[in-house]
């Protein structure tokens, strides 16, 4: 059976939640990710896009092409939200759905054609619910893989709806860009076109040798992606590998208590994350960026699985004094606490009194959070912080 395959895309998501939930910026040129100029550029709205400011870009270099734009720190417990609606519509159409980020997803309807109608079909009522229901746009592709769906998606934004069928798939793959090509990666990208390969077209149309240079042991594969061929099954059940957050901070931090109060900030932003997705860590980490842009990692395993704020505070609290203990007066950029090696079936130890109570004061704080905002209540450890200086850096880069 020929497969049909959806990449649902949703146009400029973080900057788009914000001009939906703030009309007074509907219009204008907006940067999501910092106000100040050593922030990272998380989102760009479409008006801001214009002057070519891009995701990824530093906000310094996003000011000097838009001097007018405005700039707003994320709001990644917002965005989840949203995101948890959109996926809800998702599966009211198919159960395999592999979501990629919070605003992009594969879904193979397949089997749901029979009684959904045809994908094109599927494809406009899931754009259609998803502007009902949040106020948004999505871009679709469809196609009969992967590969295809994800490129399709990309050629008619916002708001758009491309279908590839088998018989044009060569065809509409032939005068893209080579930089298309998922996967292909920047620097491989440039190297290619620094050899005279602009296109798709030109992948497709290449020598054995000439592959053969330009990729060797993986000429094959490239060939095939080029001619639009892909057999991965849509993975409903794909793992996540890490909850993290970091911070980029407009000044040098030289302070450890200042720096402590920060990693206290993003212990409980990770512990949070960690309990809405019903995931508990083994491992611990933080990251350190020195100014001078060295940056250096330290993670400890835990002898038990966990999602308390209180563990994972303290663990990354011990990384980072013995850090500092070993690399002392350094002057830190940025700051991250990431979690990974998940169990969601190791239970805590119900019968500890200390565990008890922690369990019982995360409930509380995110329930408060949950009903009035995330930045309702905050921790008593994490009050020591750079104030306004702070910029929030979401661990996805990408956002279309």
């Amino acid at each position: 059976m020929k497969r049909s395959i959806l990449h649902v895309d949703m146009d400029a998501f973080y900057a788009s939640v914000e001009q939906q939930d703030h009309p007074e910026l509907r219009g204008k040129p907006l940067i999501v990710g910092g106000t100040s100029g050593r922030g990272v550029v998380a989102a760009a709205s479409y008006e801001v896009r214009a002057y070519g400011v891009r995701s990824a870009m530093p906000v310094s270099r996003a000011l000097q092409l838009c001097p007018h734009a405005v700039c707003v720190q994320p709001r990644m417990g917002r965005y989840a939200e949203i995101s948890a609606q959109i996926f809800e519509i998702f599966h009211e159409f198919t159960p395999l759905v592999e979501g990629l980020s919070l605003d992009e997803a594969f879904l193979d309807v397949t089997a749901s054609l029979a009684l959904k109608g045809d994908a094109i079909s599927i494809a406009r009522e899931i754009k259609q619910s998803i502007r009902e229901r949040t106020g948004l746009n999505a871009s679709v592709g469809v196609a009969p893989n992967k590969l295809v769906a994800k490129i399709a998606s990309d050629l008619d934004k916002p708001d758009g709806l491309t279908v590839v069928t088998p018989d044009r798939i060569v065809a509409t793959l032939m005068p893209l860009s080579i930089k298309r090509l998922p996967g292909l990666g920047r620097k491989k990208g440039d190297e290619l076109l620094a050899v005279g390969v602009k296109t798709i077209g030109d992948l497709q149309s290449a020598s054995d040798g000439q592959m053969d240079r330009w990729f060797g042991r993986h000429a094959l594969h490239w060939r095939a992606r080029a001619c639009g061929i892909d057999d991965r099954a849509v993975e409903p059940d794909h793992d996540e590998k890490s909850v993290s957050n970091e911070q980029t901070y407009a000044t040098d931090l030289t302070d450890e208590r200042q720096m402590l109060a920060e990693i206290s900030t993003l212990s409980d932003k990770v512990s949070s994350r960690l309990r809405r997705k019903g995931l508990r860590a083994r491992c611990v980490g933080i990251k350190v960026r020195r100014a001078d842009f060295v940056t250096f990692s330290r993670q400890k395993t835990l002898a038990t699985a966990t999602d308390e704020t209180r563990l994972i505070l303290r663990t990354s609290e011990e990384l980072l004094r013995a850090f500092l203990r070993e690399k002392p007066r350094t002057r830190v950029r940025l700051l991250g606490v990431a979690t990974s090696e998940f169990d969601s079936n190791d239970q805590p130890d119900l019968f500890s009194p200390a565990s008890v109570t922690t369990t019982a004061i995360d409930s509380a704080v995110d329930a408060i959070r949950q009903r009035f905002g995330g930045t309702a209540v905050s921790r008593a450890s994490g009050l020591l912080r750079q104030g306004g200086r702070a910029r929030s850096t979401p661990s996805r880069r990408r956002e279309d």
